[in-house]
């Protein structure tokens, strides 16, 4: 069931377009990816395979509760933001309103595994047109084999961009869990916002946002006993994806 945000039904086939379109073909690609697997994993994507929605397409990763960091994003992203927003969070494209919506979608992704699929807006203004846009969010493993990836696009619509940065509201929501008849992830009851773990800090020099600290050192307890989390942070990702 496709439903706004105050829960009237609507119909996302009335939207058509080329959000509809590149939506539809790279869910199309993902679902090929899936080989009779629950989820895909990152290193199934081959960019060669999504040429036409290669400048809207993205790569999160699940930093937090709630919170999806861009590892990579096309063009048409960083037309929206006026910057390169690859080590930003997605909520950074929109309005305080409507980071609520993502974070809850994010989580659903990531903890169902689900399919989220939004419709959005960015008022128009001085310098700033309307812009209708559509966000679908596709979840995939990182190759410790725990879903804290997702590829997703983003595809704004409208007479030009005009000034950046755009931010969004969402104006609708569709949840899908993968697995037929599974129940999605209720709401976060406390998310964790971006600038708490330095997402949103600018980063001088060599310094990163500090590692999340855990009760007891990682070095001294076994693999086993580890956490999906707890496992990503003995590794520092060097390569560009």
């Amino acid at each position: 069931m496709d439903r706004d945000i105050d829960d009237k039904v609507i119909h996302f086939g009335a939207q058509a377009g080329l959000g509809m379109q590149i939506a539809s073909e790279l869910r199309a690609y993902w679902e090929a990816l899936r080989r009779g697997r629950l989820v895909p994993t990152r290193a199934d994507v081959d960019p060669r395979g999504i040429e036409r929605a290669l400048e809207y397409a993205f790569i999160l990763e699940r930093v937090a509760p709630g919170i999806g960091r861009f590892r990579l994003a096309g063009m048409h992203l960083n037309e929206l933001m006026g910057m390169e927003v690859r080590g930003m969070p997605l909520t950074a494209l929109f309005t305080p309103q409507g980071r609520k919506h993502v974070t809850e979608a994010l989580e659903a992704v990531f903890g169902g595994p689900a399919i989220a699929d939004l419709r959005l807006v960015s008022d128009g203004g001085p310098g700033r047109p309307r812009l209708d846009a559509r966000l679908l969010i596709l979840p995939m493993k990182s190759d410790l084999g725990d879903i804290t990836r997702a590829l997703g696009c983003l595809v704004a619509e409208g007479d030009g961009f005009g000034r950046p940065p755009r931010r969004f509201d969402v104006i609708a929501a569709h949840v899908e869990p993968v697995i037929a008849g599974a129940p999605t992830p209720g709401p976060l009851p406390l998310p964790v916002r971006p600038e708490e773990i330095g997402l949103d800090a600018p980063v001088f020099g060599n310094r990163r946002p500090a590692l999340p600290e855990f009760d007891t050192p990682l070095a001294t307890r076994p693999l086993s006993d580890c956490t999906p989390e707890e496992r990503r942070a003995m590794f520092h990702v060097i390569s560009n994806a």
